[in-house]
């Protein structure tokens, strides 16, 4: 039975029977009509396995540990949806509460047996994710571009899939333009989003590595992020003001002490205030009148 595409957004209530009680079976379930249980069911914790295209790639172990003590005193108290493979049930959600199982050494789990398609089954474990706060920010969007690009929905579709704005969804995906290793520091909780964001408007992913690294090693907040960004895209036009007044300056020096020298003479100046004077010659007398000049400028002081 296909599970009604407007409820998937509102929550997983709707896919929990209101009957609490849960059978406990020695062996595999009888199979029903479309392969699916009437309620919840208690089943073999080995023969449950996770979903290969569950978008939730990594699990904080501090909390699973926490769950699978709750676990050992309690039970698992929520089943898990699943579907029948081959020789196995595959989870559409509940794989935190299998694995806090699983270290628990709970033999059996209470499970609820449906049929979904591919589509429904991933959209599934998205909401229940995104509700409990477990995705990355990466695992959220790659989720919301398989949607996009592997079923064709459109982002308004997506949107009201996962109960999410559309510009959410943009911008969720917005990140995966990040280079890889600013996403993997996304995962790592080295940046936050607001500071990928700000990054977005660097082009260049070398120069995004580089900035990030930067604002993890330097502690920068976002909006300080924001202005090293902004004064990268666009160099401030003082400085560059400045820069042409100081190059009309050592002209008119370079032309002064050419009257006076004789020869032509060029200033080098460098950024740091620092440079050198080139006076040209072009034979051993002049040399000797240039040199005569500076004495008697010296000796006149």
């Amino acid at each position: 039975m296909a599970v009604k595409r407007g409820g998937l957004g509102k929550g997983l209530d709707s896919l929990i029977p209101d009957n609490k009680s849960i059978k406990s079976v020695k062996k595999e379930p009888e199979k029903k009509e479309e392969n699916q249980s009437s309620g919840p069911v208690m089943m073999k914790i080995n023969d449950v396995e996770p979903n290969r295209e569950q978008p939730r790639k990594s699990f904080e172990e501090d909390t699973l540990l926490e769950l699978s003590d709750s676990i050992k005193q309690f039970g698992v108290l929520q089943p898990l949806i699943v579907q029948k493979r081959k020789d196995y049930y595959e989870i559409i959600a509940g794989e935190r509460r299998w694995r806090a199982a699983k270290l628990a050494g709970v033999k059996e789990v209470p499970v609820i047996i449906k049929e979904y398609t591919d589509q429904e089954i991933l959209e599934i474990s998205l909401i229940e994710n995104i509700q409990r706060e477990n995705l990355n920010p990466i695992e959220e969007a790659m989720a919301f571009k398989k949607l996009l690009h592997e079923f064709n929905l459109k982002q308004d579709e997506v949107a009201e899939r996962v109960s999410k704005s559309r510009t959410a969804v943009t911008n969720s995906m917005r990140l995966l333009k990040l280079d890889e290793r600013v996403q993997q520091m996304i995962i790592d909780d080295m940046i936050s989003t607001g500071h990928a964001r700000a990054l977005l408007a660097i082009d260049d992913g070398e120069q995004q590595y580089n900035l990030a690294t930067k604002i993890f090693d330097e502690k920068l907040s976002v909006r300080e992020t924001e202005k090293l960004v902004k004064d990268i895209k666009n160099p401030k036009k003082e400085k560059v003001k400045q820069e042409i007044k100081n190059s009309f300056i050592y002209e008119d020096l370079e032309e002064r002490m050419k009257r006076v020298m004789g020869t032509k003479v060029h200033v080098n100046h460098k950024s740091n205030g620092k440079g050198k004077i080139e006076i040209e010659y072009y034979s051993d007398n002049e040399l000797e009148r240039i040199f005569d000049l500076l004495m008697t400028i010296h000796e006149g002081e």
